[in-house]
């Protein structure tokens, strides 16, 4: 397997009202067309931890970091490289799906032209193509020019992913991208995303075991900041090393000192912060 992206002991820590490590040195590999679930309870580190993969969290002051991540063999903090290329070539999809206040065209042609020049009938081609991609095209194409404010909840899903994949990134990270869902749009989501692991490296917070069952090529288990296992998700549900995992994934749960750490109160990530 090729590792896509990975992290060498990386902890970070918030230094607000009150200090709390939300990350205690993690190093885990996320391999290349692979999907890999993030689990574990509230507060345990899974929004920081995929946040920084593509430094999101940077959005928020008071924020310690040591450690690094690697984009292949590339780190991403001790870097020259502009922030907005990480963010394109390590894309983000948050739990909420937001339109920018534009045309469904236009939400997905946006990125396409901060990061490109491309012409008219480029872009028309490259819209389409993405649209497609995310089992959109069909629903929307005859009204292309329409608010993408206005799709469904599922659907706006849908066009999240086709927005971030537009900029071609290497890694897609999808924050919960079908709790917001109902079962139906939450299954056309899961769909897409089993196509999209074929051409992309995935890694997904989730809080269903069923749907990293279903979705995860490897699961990856954190605790209070803390990296409690990382298996391939036949050994990981079937065979778990660890006694904290056999409990978590029992349905048993693993309740510890302080579950509501500040990683939970970071502020929203926008949709234009991410392109």
């Amino acid at each position: 397997m090729t590792t896509a992206l990975k992290t060498e002991n990386l902890t970070i820590t918030y230094t607000g009202k009150r200090e709390v490590t939300a990350l205690n040195d993690v190093s885990v590999e996320f391999n290349e067309n692979e999907l890999t679930a993030i689990i574990g309870p509230s507060g345990c580190g899974k929004s920081t931890l995929m946040k920084s993969l593509n430094r999101l969290h940077e959005i928020q002051p008071n924020v310690d970091i040591s450690g690094e991540v690697y984009l292949g063999t590339q780190p991403i903090y001790a870097t020259d490289e502009p922030l907005p290329e990480i963010r394109r070539r390590v894309g983000y999809v948050p739990q909420k799906p937001t339109a920018l206040p534009l045309s469904i065209y236009n939400n997905v042609a946006y990125g396409l032209k901060i990061h490109g020049n491309h012409s008219k009938a480029e872009l028309d081609k490259l819209v389409k193509k993405y649209l497609q991609k995310v089992n959109l095209w069909e629903e929307v194409n005859d009204r292309l020019d329409a608010p993408g404010a206005e799709l469904s909840t599922g659907q706006l899903q849908r066009l999240c992913l086709a927005r971030s994949l537009a900029v071609e990134p290497d890694v897609l990270l999808c924050d919960e991208v079908t709790s917001a869902l109902d079962p139906i749009s939450a299954e056309s989501v899961e769909e897409t995303l089993k196509e999209l692991k074929e051409e992309y490296t995935i890694v997904m917070i989730t809080h269903s075991m069923n749907q990293a069952k279903r979705l995860a090529d490897k699961v990856v288990f954190l605790y209070l900041g803390n990296l409690v296992e990382a298996n391939d998700v036949n050994q990981f549900f079937e065979k778990p090393e660890s006694e904290r995992t056999k409990q978590f994934i029992s349905g048993q749960g693993v309740v510890g000192e302080d579950e509501s750490s500040d990683e939970e109160k970071q502020p929203a990530t926008t949709a234009a912060q991410v392109l």
